[in-house]
């Protein structure tokens, strides 16, 4: 036993990639919350967690991210991991080199592999061929990693998160509308997509969802009625108009969600008191003109704000910032579980 020793034996983590929330169950999405939470206080309070000493860990990014890069890298430095960027101008994902023959070499130099990219195959594929932890960063259908941290921002906030209700506005087909669909429904969390009509999420994705909430008691609404869907809210949460990729979108974007962006008047129709009700965005965000993005958009469309209002962004109910640190800690989390041989034989 000893010998043939590989972590597995007591964890019911170790080895496991991270690809889509659904990997995971609801327990198990908790406990790492949980851990996420543990292991920020340890941060804080500056006792070393060294739990992959001498691991090495690839960071794969086609998509650019100053939050999903920062994190992995100086979470991996905090467990004691030395963490290697390849950028698209480093690799040859899917263009000289097909992802089975990268994923079986950068597993046999790496000992995780974390990626941030356009489809969701590439990095099932990279999970399947290169026989390590493999962690999702971000692709264009999930953003499990996200998810983590902004529970965890919400069960800081909260003390709790079942039973408590989470709005989206903006476009309901992104990934993190997706996201928080399913994942809102594993956690017993309500779940309310508010978008125009165009924008509403897939039917398969509902399906997913609906299938875990009936399990947790999770309610979810998917409505393009503004009043209707931030009533009696804790979380409105908003994402930018136009994702990485869709750039040709703009007009489009904007003559849709125009009229969906989080300004004061939307908190104040959630009807909550101000200790049950917060704003968080994953970042970046379009709340002002002080970008080269911001200073385009206003000189094209006239807009000095887009998804949220520079009001809400600065204002007591905004927790972007507490959620972006909270992306290091959460990762921290899923990074020492699958690959740190800790002793977690249940959760």
């Amino acid at each position: 036993m000893i010998l043939d020793y590989k972590g597995k034996e007591t964890s019911v983590f170790q080895g496991r990639s991270l690809l889509a929330e659904k990997d995971y169950t609801p327990e198990e999405l908790e406990y790492l919350i949980d851990f996420g939470l543990h292991l920020k206080a340890l941060k804080k309070k500056g006792i070393p967690h060294h739990y992959l000493e001498g691991k090495n860990i690839a960071l794969l990014f086609e998509k650019n991210s100053t939050r999903t890069r920062s994190a992995f890298t100086t979470a991996a430095i905090d467990l004691g991991a030395h963490p290697e960027f390849l950028g698209s101008n480093d690799i040859q994902l899917g263009s000289k080199e097909s992802v089975e023959d990268t994923g079986r070499v950068l597993g046999s130099m790496f000992d995780g592999i974390e990626f941030r990219g356009f489809s969701q195959k590439t990095v099932e594929g990279l999970a399947k061929f290169s026989g390590v932890p493999v962690w999702n960063g971000l692709t264009d259908e999930w953003h499990p990693t996200q998810m983590l941290a902004d529970f965890m921002t919400m069960k800081e906030t909260f003390g709790d998160i079942k039973g408590k209700t989470l709005t989206f506005v903006g476009d309901g087909r992104n990934n993190m509308a997706n996201s928080f669909l399913v994942t809102g429904s594993m956690l017993g969390v309500n779940i309310h997509i508010v978008a125009p009509k165009e924008l509403f999420p897939e039917q398969s994705v509902v399906d997913t969802a609906q299938a875990y909430a009936d399990k947790s008691g999770s309610k979810f609404m998917i409505t393009d009625n503004i009043e209707e869907g931030v009533k009696g809210t804790n979380v409105i949460y908003t994402d930018v108009w136009v994702s990485m990729g869709e750039e040709s979108q703009w007009d489009e974007r904007i003559k849709l969600l125009k009229p969906y962006q989080v300004n004061m008047d939307m908190i104040k129709k959630t009807g909550q008191p101000d200790d049950q009700i917060i704003f968080m965005h994953c970042l970046p965000a379009f709340h002002d003109t002080n970008t080269k993005y911001g200073q385009d958009i206003k000189a094209k469309y006239g807009l000095n704000e887009m998804e949220v209002t520079d009001e809400v962004f600065r204002s007591k109910y905004a927790r972007q910032f507490e959620e972006a640190e909270n992306r290091m800690h959460s990762i921290k989390a899923i990074m020492a579980a699958t690959l740190g041989n800790l002793f977690i034989p249940k959760v």
